[in-house]
């Protein structure tokens, strides 16, 4: 469950970020006749849904304030024209790195040829470094609520980060949020 809480922390905007966001839609759809949208619901009531509450709560507050700031009313699943949903992911990478050291001119070296005390050409070595870490996606889709069809899908990817506050919690979600539904609606193509 704490990797499940550090998902969302992996989408940290920071001075050097890496946050990776993609979008794609249904190019049939008009986005304009969009107007209000609901939650996709539990499907029992005591089911346990994507992430502990307060995550949860941290991360419909996001997505409620970036589609209200885009125009969107929230209303009931029954009068709306889209259903929003989100999942999250983590995945797992690895890092190897090798570089070499030593090639040139080396004081310390007593090489074949060479007097005791000389100088020479150092031996190359090689030096490699593994390391794991793991990339934490949130995915927000907006689904058509009539014909329960993908209209909208979009994605926020970043290296996980341990924050410790909640307030820095809460900042780390509105800013991937933000950052996630920078590309909503599309723009169509010219």
């Amino acid at each position: 469950m704490n990797k499940i809480l550090v998902i969302i922390a992996a989408l940290a905007l920071s001075a050097c970020s890496s946050l990776k966001t993609s979008s794609d839609y249904d190019p049939s759809v008009n986005f304009t006749d969009v107007k209000t949208y609901a939650w996709v619901e539990k499907k029992t009531p005591n089911a346990a849904y994507h992430l502990d509450g307060l995550m949860d709560q941290r991360i419909r507050a996001a997505v409620d304030a970036q589609l209200q700031l885009k125009g969107l009313s929230m209303v009931s699943a029954d009068k709306a024209d889209v259903l929003v949903n989100y999942l999250t992911k983590v995945d797992k990478k690895i890092n190897v790195d090798s570089f070499n050291t030593n090639y040139g001119y080396n004081p310390y070296y007593y090489g074949a040829g060479w007097s005791r005390g000389g100088m020479g050409m150092g031996m190359g070595h090689t030096q490699t470094t593994v390391r794991e870490y793991e990339v934490g996606t949130l995915i927000v889709d907006l689904v058509d609520a009539k014909s329960a069809k993908l209209m909208w899908r979009g994605s926020v990817a970043d290296t996980v980060r341990d924050k410790d506050t909640p307030e820095e919690r809460v900042e780390v979600v509105n800013a991937a949020i933000s950052a996630l539904l920078q590309n909503y609606p599309p723009k169509p193509e010219k």
